[in-house]
């Protein structure tokens, strides 16, 4: 759970009723905060200290002074208070222009944004969730993946997986009139994955709706929808969406995916390794021998030249 302001409270407002009771070193890191909102969704805890003559322990202590449990939080905060107003063009020019042309600044920037994803993922998600989660996909009669764009690529990964280790499982990645048809064969004795990072759609609506009309169970990975659909759904697990954009979408979702897939086949080991070697005869059986081909027979040197 988030440790700071009500959702209603802007950061910039957050951060003036905060400054009085901050040090000088942690007030000047957050008048930076404060005043390059759209800047700090892309900088790292060292570049924000070199701007504000500080250190990047210092950047650190004045987010968690702020009410934010570090730097990734508040990044995530900056984040989706400054994409409504910023057109997605206008994003990727900034990501661009912060992380720079040379690839060492790249890799710097990728690699900074994956550690503080995994980090913050790891310190929202608890045992017991995870055993929850576990839970619900062991118990399920069939396990019905969905998830669109980016987030098609964790459903369909979860869905392969699930397959491989013996369990029933589809994916669902229709829109539309189409959608329909997929939700046909939906039972109380299911279970829903959706992955919906940060972005409503309608068909989200209608999949909850035909979940709850059949008693379907729903698992929710998601970062910022939570509040909106956490009584909609049976389970949910934060998977820390990039601020900047420097890291893939699905990043943290597929890690938390893993831990789940490991957590089933522990459930079952038996099913696991019996599904795993059916896999592998079926891919013998299935992958053509190579042709043997006859060796040549070395040319004699003394045939075909004139006499």
């Amino acid at each position: 759970m988030s440790l700071h302001r009500p959702e209603d409270n802007p950061l910039r407002e957050l951060i003036a009723s905060k400054l009085d009771e901050l040090p000088p070193a942690e007030r000047r890191v957050a008048e930076y905060l404060r005043d390059h909102a759209h800047e700090i969704i892309f900088a790292t805890s060292g570049e924000i200290g070199a701007a504000t003559g500080t250190s990047d322990a210092t950047v650190i202590r004045t987010a968690k002074a702020l009410g934010y449990s570090g730097l990734p939080e508040l990044k995530r905060e900056a984040s989706r208070q400054a994409i409504g107003g910023t057109r997605p063009s206008a994003r990727l020019r900034s990501r661009i222009d912060k992380a720079g042309q040379e690839i060492e600044s790249l890799i710097d920037h990728v690699f900074t944004e994956a550690g503080e994803r995994m980090l913050e993922t790891r310190r929202l998600i608890t045992e017991e969730d995870l055993v929850a989660a576990v839970d619900l996909l062991v118990g399920a009669r069939e396990i019905v993946s969905f998830g669109l764009g980016p987030s098609e690529m964790c459903a369909h990964y979860l869905t392969l997986r699930l397959r491989r280790l013996g369990r029933q499982a589809r994916l669902v990645n229709s829109t539309g009139f189409r959608l329909a048809d997929d939700l046909l064969g939906l039972q109380e004795s299911d279970v829903m994955v959706l992955y919906v990072p940060g972005r409503l759609f309608n068909d989200v609506f209608i999949l909850l709706d035909h979940a709850q009309a059949v008693g379907a169970r729903v698992l929710l990975f998601t970062d910022s929808l939570l509040p909106i659909l956490a009584d909609r759904v049976t389970l949910s697990l934060t998977a820390v969406h990039s601020g900047a954009g420097y890291t893939g979408e699905g990043l943290s979702a597929l890690l938390l995916t893993d831990c789940l897939l490991l957590g089933v086949a522990a459930r079952d080991r038996d099913r696991a390794t019996n599904t795993s070697e059916l896999l592998n005869s079926l891919r013998t059986s299935l992958t053509p021998e190579p042709r043997r081909r006859t060796p040549r027979r070395p040319r004699d040197p003394e045939q075909g030249t004139s006499s």
